[in-house]
């Protein structure tokens, strides 16, 4: 059980002085308070470093010589507001503070939508290599969320047409914000799906997914951080492989001869083989960490379901 967090609320920051100062109390708070990390960084010291740069503001390549600057009074109520946000109400620090980063763009998000934090992102910067030996002409980036995987293929590949779908009106409401945020509105289509329902007669060269996962009991036990997120988009019935079996059921019909799809089951590996031990697909290895990620062409799909 995390330690007591009366720290938080004590009178101890008069003696801070420096970012330096302010990024070291946030991390032993952090800590002292037993947050869970994993939604942009993975420890105590990073998610305070982020987040004091957020609040005062600076940029993340702060030159190190700028971290002994003194902070004022003002600038030191800031910080210690949003350090004691992530603490008292367990929200990962991209709530907080409305946008994070992936594929080197920014992206709005609030907890209408999973956080963009998916291995997905190193695929695409690699443009999908060695697989597709050239570009899509069209793409698809099912269970969309915020739009951030089909937004970041748009940008790889300028001259895709590329459709974010999801069965959440309010984070299509995000993903259309998204779309905006990068001029994107003549080459990306927001759609409204219930996986593959509304995309009748849709076909595609690619289609890249990052559906639910988690088996429910699973989803029950995870930490605080993570239950902000729309249950929606994690919990995927006893095996965490509903939505994936509805996937793999339908995608042939909307990939081209040549196409392929791209899934993440993340730490469901396990079960997902269980549940479809024969079928031949291509486990991704990322050099930047991150697994459970497949991909399999649209031939094996018809060979093997």
């Amino acid at each position: 059980m995390p330690r007591s967090s009366r720290s938080v609320h004590a009178d101890d920051t008069a003696s801070l002085v420096t970012v330096r100062d302010l990024v070291r109390w946030g991390a032993s708070r952090f800590i002292e308070a037993g947050l869970s990390f994993g939604h942009g960084t993975d420890n105590a010291l990073d998610e305070a470093f982020h987040l004091v740069l957020h609040a005062l503001p600076l940029p993340a390549d702060v030159p190190a010589l700028y971290l002994e600057s003194n902070v004022t009074p003002r600038e030191r109520a800031a910080v210690l507001k949003l350090l004691r946000a992530r603490i008292t109400t367990r929200k990962p620090a991209a709530y907080l503070l409305g946008h994070i980063e992936f594929c080197g763009l920014d992206f709005e998000v609030d907890e209408n939508v999973l956080i963009p934090r998916s291995p997905i992102g190193e695929l695409i910067e690699r443009h999908f290599a060695p697989w597709l030996t050239q570009a899509p002409v069209r793409v698809l980036d099912l269970c969309t969320g915020s739009g951030c995987i089909g937004i970041a293929c748009a940008a790889a590949f300028p001259d895709a047409q590329v459709d974010l779908a999801d069965i959440s009106a309010k984070a299509l409401a995000v993903a259309r914000r998204n779309v905006a945020r990068h001029a994107m509105g003549n080459q990306v289509r927001v759609i409204k799906s219930d996986v593959f329902d509304g995309l009748v007669n849709e076909v595609y060269d690619l289609i890249v997914t990052n559906p639910p996962y988690v088996p429910n009991a699973e989803w029950k036990a995870l930490a605080t951080e993570y239950r902000h997120e729309p249950k929606m988009a994690l919990a995927a019935g006893a095996d965490g492989m509903d939505i994936v079996a509805r996937i793999l059921d339908s995608a042939a019909r909307h990939l081209t001869n040549e196409g392929w799809l791209v899934c993440e089951v993340g730490g469901s590996v396990a079960e997902f083989e269980a549940r479809w031990p024969k079928l031949p697909v291509t486990w991704v290895e990322f050099e930047r960490g991150g697994d459970g990620v497949f991909i399999i062409s649209r031939a094996d799909l018809v060979a093997n379901l």
